[in-house]
């Protein structure tokens, strides 16, 4: 589906792109996906696709935006969604030059727990954080490359970083994503097509709410913002950063967790830690 064509945009460009953008970003209905979308649709000739599964939303924003936009509704884990997405783009665009693998879900379990844990919850997190993502890269990828400078950022989380208590299969996900995206950066260089990381803390958003955060008077200053990361996700995908915490003193828990592990580990382990191990939608 697509929107009618918008008036030019005036925002500067965020770097000298050698074509126009096509930004793919998933996740797209709300929260960081929504974010980057609003952002990236402010750069000039860019044309956008939304995906994700509530369409609704996605014909809503896409009416917002100041650039061509069109949508995928979609569930990733879907076997066919990776090549929808695809014949989509193909057909409507033309090649991709900006993926952004935004959409996942966080199910807080401890893994020992008879209530939604063990390796049922890593399964089905990791088939949405992970899977789905290698997925749909590996169907765009051959069109990256042929729009190369192009590039890919993925979303992970300083949680897969440093993990903390109930977030074990979330942390598992986010690892394994963080660091595809350091071998797949080194490995797609030749071909040049960046590959960017994206390390949100606690960002409030409708999936993450981080309602414990948010009414903790210390614990509110750990909070980001949507907007930072969708500026993070310009500087990792535009700007070909590698590696990009938002907010950014959240890479001193990650510079912390290498310097003083054990440290870390007594005060992950602190009653006042489990402020931290905040509720999702996806728990509900």
């Amino acid at each position: 589906m697509s929107s009618p064509e918008p008036p030019a945009a005036t925002a500067a460009p965020a770097t000298a792109p050698a074509g126009p953008l096509v930004a793919v970003i998933t996740g797209a209905s709300s929260g960081l996906g929504e974010a980057a979308a609003r952002r990236l649709a402010r750069e000039p000739g860019a044309r956008i696709v939304l995906v994700a599964r509530r369409e609704e939303r996605l014909a809503a924003l896409a009416a917002e935006l100041p650039a061509t936009t069109t949508w995928v509704a979609a569930d990733l884990t879907d076997d066919d969604a990776p090549q929808e997405v695809r014949d989509h783009v193909r057909a409507e665009h033309g090649l991709p030059t900006l993926l952004v693998n935004n959409a996942g879900a966080g199910f807080r379990a401890r893994f020992g727990s008879p209530q939604n844990g063990g390796w049922e919850n890593v399964r089905r997190t990791m088939a949405i954080n992970f899977d789905a993502v290698i997925r749909l890269t590996e169907a765009l990828l051959p069109d990256l490359r042929a729009a190369a400078p192009s590039a890919i950022v993925n979303v992970t989380s300083t949680s897969g970083r440093v993990s903390r208590p109930g977030t074990s299969a979330y942390s598992a996900s986010k690892a394994a994503l963080a660091l595809w995206t350091d071998a797949v950066r080194i490995e797609e260089a030749v071909h040049g097509v960046h590959v960017g990381n994206v390390l949100p803390g606690f960002v409030p958003t409708e999936g993450f709410p981080q309602t414990e955060l948010v009414n903790s008077k210390v614990g509110r200053f750990l909070l980001g913002t949507p907007e930072g990361v969708a500026e993070a996700i310009v500087e990792a995908g535009l700007g070909r950063k590698p590696e990009r915490y938002t907010p950014r003193i959240y890479g001193l828990a990650t510079a912390l967790r290498f310097a003083a592990p054990a440290l870390t580990r007594k005060v992950m382990g602190t009653d006042a830690a489990q402020v931290m191990t905040t509720k999702t939608v996806s728990d509900d």
